[in-house]
């Protein structure tokens, strides 16, 4: 009886590198698609920095698109004044650091007792709140402006912060009580046990365990706030009261636009948010995707 030695086959090298060329090609084409998806939204950004430094009259002669002939930084000195930045930016900060807060823990309370608490007519108060989400700015404008005025709060930044709550709260509800929702029950029965209650659970242990979706809501609701534009037009008259948004309109004059200038502005305004964006960046997508993942 003979025994037959295995045949060994030896499998060309050649033959399964090119199997690998077709996925380093698709590899290849994905990078530079996101390379041109990547310039078309910087764009924007690139040609708002490239208008602040150049002059007006070169801006006039050659055309917002092309390169400038000269440099100047004399735009953000101007911007600073035309602006009122002194003014607008000490407004916009008041008005952020009152209203932001309050919407975030008015909301946090309100987005764990639909979350987590056993109440009446839960749903229904839910649907109401979201509802918010589906109103339109635009058609509230004449009743906000009859109700301030009748109320006295026109020309006030305090006066702001009513609509804003009302316009900000359903979003920001959304988000708390997605995320809330994901936080383990057994961890609120036990605190009840030991006497805890809901007041001293929602501050003891739900805000602590809460912070990337509280960051999140507090960083949307401050960007939303510091460029609110429409209810800070209709309802504050004088320069004094005026917050960062209006105050660019000093670049528009009825015969003539500061195009320079109020790209120079512009970048002044945005400052305080590209560096929230820049600092926080991890915070909000984790904040935001926390919720949508099923427990």
């Amino acid at each position: 009886m003979t025994v037959t030695a295995p045949v060994r086959v030896d499998v060309p090298i050649e033959s399964v590198e090119p199997a690998k060329a077709p996925r380093t090609r698709r590899g290849l084409v994905m990078t530079l698609v996101l390379i041109v998806v990547a310039l078309f939204w910087i764009s924007p950004l690139a040609l708002l920095v490239i208008t602040a430094v150049r002059p007006l009259s070169d801006f006039i002669g050659n055309g917002p698109l092309s390169w400038p002939a000269d440099f100047t930084w004399k735009n953000f000195s101007d911007a600073w004044g035309i602006g009122n930045f002194a003014t607008t930016y000490k407004n916009s900060a008041i008005l952020a650091l009152i209203k932001v807060p309050l919407g975030v823990l008015v909301s946090a309370m309100l987005g764990f007792a639909l979350a987590k608490l056993r109440m009446k007519f839960r749903r229904t108060v839910m649907f109401t709140v979201f509802l918010g989400l589906t109103i339109p700015i635009y058609i509230t404008i004449v009743p906000v402006f009859i109700m301030m005025r009748s109320a006295g709060a026109t020309d006030s930044i305090f006066g702001l912060i009513g609509p804003y709550l009302a316009f900000g709260i359903p979003f920001e509800v959304l988000v708390l009580q997605s995320f809330f929702r994901q936080l383990p029950d057994e961890i609120i029965e036990a605190a009840r046990v030991d006497g805890a209650g809901d007041w001293r659970v929602f501050f003891t242990m739900i805000l602590p365990l809460s912070v990337p979706a509280l960051v999140t809501v507090a960083i949307l609701d401050a960007v939303a706030t510091w460029n609110e534009f429409l209810f800070a037009l209709i309802l504050l008259n004088s320069d004094a009261h005026k917050t960062i948004p209006v105050g660019l309109l000093n670049f528009q004059g009825q015969f003539a636009n500061n195009n320079t200038g109020l790209a120079a502005g512009i970048l002044i305004a945005v400052v305080p948010i590209l560096i929230a964006y820049t600092l926080l960046q991890r915070w909000i997508v984790g904040g935001l995707t926390a919720g949508s993942l099923k427990g």
